[in-house]
């Protein structure tokens, strides 16, 4: 068997065994991140870390972010210790800065003592008592002026509204067009017939997510220096995580009908977390779950227990047979399974 990776010398002395980092800190950085070490894969650091924490530590009510993330990487560090499973190196990653993320994070702050120590001689020759007034009310004003910079940030003209919309959309279908041939490589190699994964840039718009799933499914052209798309022979379903909802698309090619209804297949997933259809064709459909916090619905949170319950469709279906040593089995990739990504 492969050996466990052994504890470095390069560990971040703040986040050691002796000075780990706050659970409440590390799960405030989760409930953005979906990873430690790297904004877009599983880590060496995130691998660190997991080790370093008992999982009898965590409050899955309370730190649902934390839980959530250490399932999911003790998962990966029994099965892809130190090589994924195209045989590249786990990258090694970086500590994350948790400055912040915590709701008690200023109280234990190492900065909290020099700060009194260089108010001490201002605080001396501070003005009396009777200008804490003025003060507050400037405080006040500062924050009413920061409000109203605010709202005119938020309030963009109908070009660059139209011009902010064109730029998002061309991210998008690059992102998707570049998921599309590592999709389609993945196929090349292992007979890859249905796949379920993440997308971050559509961040939770549905009908981003769509475009995202076309650009997987564009033709490739051959005569392009950079190719993008070419997996429009697989199925799939992708999940994309925004503030108020994850948005979920459906893929089912027409040679694949009979073997799998697209509406069928989404909506299962889907119910798990109280979804919604919002579209449906033979081959492609849209849904969405909205957050919930009174319910502990968010779209971070419950991705991969989709993404494991779409897979669990296919495996019903006898799309997703366990390993019998054929060449010849369909097979289901996760996101996971490329970390490049």
């Amino acid at each position: 068997g492969v050996r466990p990776l052994p504890e470095t010398s390069t560990a971040d002395p703040c986040l050691s065994r002796n000075k780990m980092a706050p659970l409440d800190q590390l799960d405030g950085y989760l409930a953005t991140n979906s990873y430690l070490g790297s904004p877009v894969c599983t880590t060496l650091e995130d691998y660190k870390q997991c080790k370093e924490i008992p999982a009898k530590d965590i409050n899955a009510q309370k730190m649902p972010n934390l839980h959530r993330w250490h399932s999911h990487i003790s998962v990966l560090m029994a099965k892809y210790p130190q090589y994924d499973f195209k045989g590249e190196a786990i990258p090694k990653g970086t500590a994350p800065s948790l400055g912040g993320h915590a709701k008690d994070a200023k109280q234990g702050s190492p900065d909290a003592s020099p700060k009194k120590g260089g108010e001490a001689k201002p605080k001396k020759e501070a003005a009396p008592k009777k200008d804490a007034a003025p003060k507050k009310e400037a405080k006040k004003d500062e924050k009413k002026d920061d409000k109203k910079a605010d709202e005119a940030a938020k309030e963009p003209t109908p070009e660059e509204l139209e011009k902010m919309k064109k730029d998002k959309l061309k991210k998008v279908i690059k992102e998707g067009g570049k998921r599309g041939v590592e999709i389609e490589g993945a196929a090349d190699m292992g007979g890859l017939q249905f796949f379920c994964t993440a997308v971050e840039l559509p961040e939770g718009d549905l009908d981003l997510t769509v475009e995202s799933m076309k650009a997987m499914n564009a033709k490739s052209d051959p005569t392009e220096e950079e190719r993008k798309g070419g997996s429009g022979h697989i199925g799939k379903m992708i999940f994309s995580c925004g503030v108020d909802q994850l948005a979920v698309v459906a893929y089912v090619p027409e040679d694949k009908l009979e073997a799998l209804s697209c509406e069928e297949w989404l909506k299962t997933v889907l119910a798990n977390f109280s979804g919604t259809v919002v579209s449906s064709s033979p081959t492609v459909c849209s849904g969405c779950v909205k957050t919930n916090s009174d319910k502990g619905v968010f779209p971070l949170k419950i991705r991969e227990p989709m993404i494991l319950e779409a897979n669990n469709f296919l495996r019903k279906k006898g799309l997703f047979p366990e390993d019998n040593g054929s060449d010849d089995d369909e097979c289901v990739f996760g996101d996971d399974d490329f970390p490049s990504m």
